[in-house]
């Protein structure tokens, strides 16, 4: 099987990019099953239930989050309802929402795992003890993880954690696409950031001149979407349905 993996969608813009692209990339690349990291979907930032179901109307599978998934007033509610949208699955007992969703492609089932990194970001669940007891209850070798995390470190030292154990981890979050992809020697397709889908002339999809002066002067913004041609980062991975060991895993960027 192949499955594609899109990286932080930013704004309305790259929702939009993705109504034009993603048919001609799935068709392109032979893809059986997609997922979109869509924290960041909505105008501002966080996600909507409008910008999901976009998501999920133009042929995406699943919709993953991050440290934005709860980020707009009433996100709880539709995140409850939405069984294919996922937060991470180490937030607290009680907190709306899931974080893994089980695909019935029968035969073949594909877990796909939401979880957040601790290292400067909030601090949930040890993600590698959660990691741990996701593994244990989804009952398929088929499974995708979004590891939404800041520091390269962690990222890297999840991937060889869960080499051999799951088919895919993805970085996202830091929204630059790394040159790092790999078949890990377990047989996990692994890459530190998968990128992002959004305005590019940008910095992380945010206009560029109003992060240069919060850096610069220190002084309170807004930040909001760049008004700029928009691109898009992902990975393509081909694995083997049986046994879960993925085969190979390719970097793509459509502009």
């Amino acid at each position: 099987m192949r499955l594609l993996f899109i990286g932080d969608v930013v704004s309305s813009a790259g929702v939009d990019l993705l109504e034009r692209r993603l048919y001609s990339i799935k068709r392109k690349h032979s893809i059986d099953f997609t997922i979109i990291n869509g924290e960041n979907s909505a105008d501002g930032n966080g996600i909507s239930e409008q910008s999901y179901q976009r998501l999920i109307q133009l042929g995406a599978d699943v919709v993953t989050g991050g440290n934005h998934s709860f980020r707009r007033l009433g996100s709880e509610q539709f995140h409850d309802d939405n069984e294919a949208l996922l937060r991470p699955a180490n937030y607290p007992e009680g907190v709306a929402g899931r974080g893994v969703y089980v695909a019935d492609l029968f035969p073949v089932r594909v877990a796909v795992v939401s979880l957040m990194g601790v290292v400067d970001l909030e601090p949930l669940e040890n993600p590698f003890f959660a990691i741990d007891r996701v593994i244990a209850e989804v009952g398929t070798p088929n499974i995708f993880v979004d590891f939404h995390a800041e520091a390269t470190s962690e990222k890297r030292a999840m991937g060889w954690y869960l080499d051999g154990r799951v088919t895919g981890i993805f970085g996202t979050h830091t929204h630059v696409q790394t040159a790092d992809e790999q078949v890990l020697p377990g047989g996990t397709a692994y890459i530190t950031d998968v990128g992002m889908c959004g305005p590019e002339h940008s910095v992380l999809g945010v206009d560029k001149d109003i992060v240069i002066e919060k850096l610069k002067y220190h002084t309170p913004v807004k930040f909001t979407p760049a008004d700029s041609p928009s691109f898009l980062n992902g990975v393509v991975v081909d694995f083997d349905e049986k046994t879960g060991r993925a085969r190979s895993i390719e970097r793509i960027t459509e502009r």
